[in-house]
């Protein structure tokens, strides 16, 4: 996104004001995450390293993400996140990620069965970790799930139907149109506009519209790419009133996330 403002750096807006509880026994990871969820704008990270001690910290505090690791100093990472679930306590309910050097199809499985809303392995970027974290954040504001409720997201002139699964485009002046959109370019559009204009990575959305696929090939990147190209050009196609300064409507960002421009001022 040459000349235009860095979407992560935005994400400062997301993250401020918000706080993070790390159950992590390597200190020197602990270290890193943590100053990595600071300097992106975090006002408190608190950390421990067994899994009582998190227990314990997620009663009494409210947090707003909870980052967790499998293998921990005393009580498990896993029976520490069902603990804190089924303890009623001030972040009970609040989002939970894995990110753990467990990372088998049935350990993922276990973490999400555990209450876990995302699962990673290490080792895991910098870019990942705060766009997968930007993403939990997302879901659980009142905005997104006014969204959810309403089974739309509304980007400038375009307007998805979750529920019935269409893209409409109405043009400045003009009439709605809906665009033709095979099911998985439905599903990447949408997964790109819900994030309002934040940072989706290409792992992200490979688990996300790829789901038949059960593990990562080593040419995701590959096969998103060409995607990706494809429906550059097919959005441009079927959107020719937007002003060609405003395509693609699918930018990079860094090297390995995109991001669906924001249109609500421009188009």
């Amino acid at each position: 996104m040459a000349g235009e403002a860095d979407p992560f750096a935005a994400l400062s807006r997301l993250f401020e004001r918000r706080s993070a509880l790390v159950l992590e026994d390597d200190r020197a990871l602990a270290e890193h995450v943590m100053g990595k969820l600071t300097r992106a704008g975090f006002e408190r990270v608190d950390h421990v390293t067994a899994g009582e001690d998190a227990v314990s910290a997620a009663g009494q505090q409210d947090y707003d993400i909870l980052i967790l690791d499998r293998i921990t100093l005393g009580m498990d990472g896993l029976s520490a996140l069902t603990a804190i679930r089924e303890g009623g306590g001030k972040s009970a309910e609040a989002p939970a990620l894995f990110l753990t050097a467990l990372g088998g199809e049935r350990q993922r499985v276990e973490g999400l069965m555990a209450g876990a809303d995302d699962y990673l392995s290490k080792p895991v970027g910098d870019e990942e970790l705060l766009a997968r974290v930007a993403a939990q954040l997302r879901r659980s504001g009142r905005r997104g799930e006014d969204e959810r409720r309403s089974g739309e997201l509304v980007n400038g002139p375009l307007r998805m139907s979750t529920g019935a699964r269409t893209l409409t485009f109405t043009p400045r002046g003009g009439e709605p149109r809906v665009l033709d959109l095979s099911p998985l370019e439905f599903a990447i559009v949408a997964e790109l506009i819900a994030a309002r204009g934040q940072p989706v990575t290409k792992t992200m959305l490979w688990d996300r519209c790829w789901v038949e696929w059960k593990f990562l090939p080593d040419n995701y990147v590959n096969i998103i790419d060409a995607r990706i190209s494809a429906l550059r050009r097919r959005l441009k196609e079927q959107c020719p009133e937007l002003p060609d300064s405003l395509h693609p409507l699918i930018v990079s960002a860094r090297s390995q996330s995109l991001v669906f421009r924001m249109l609500d001022s421009q188009a």
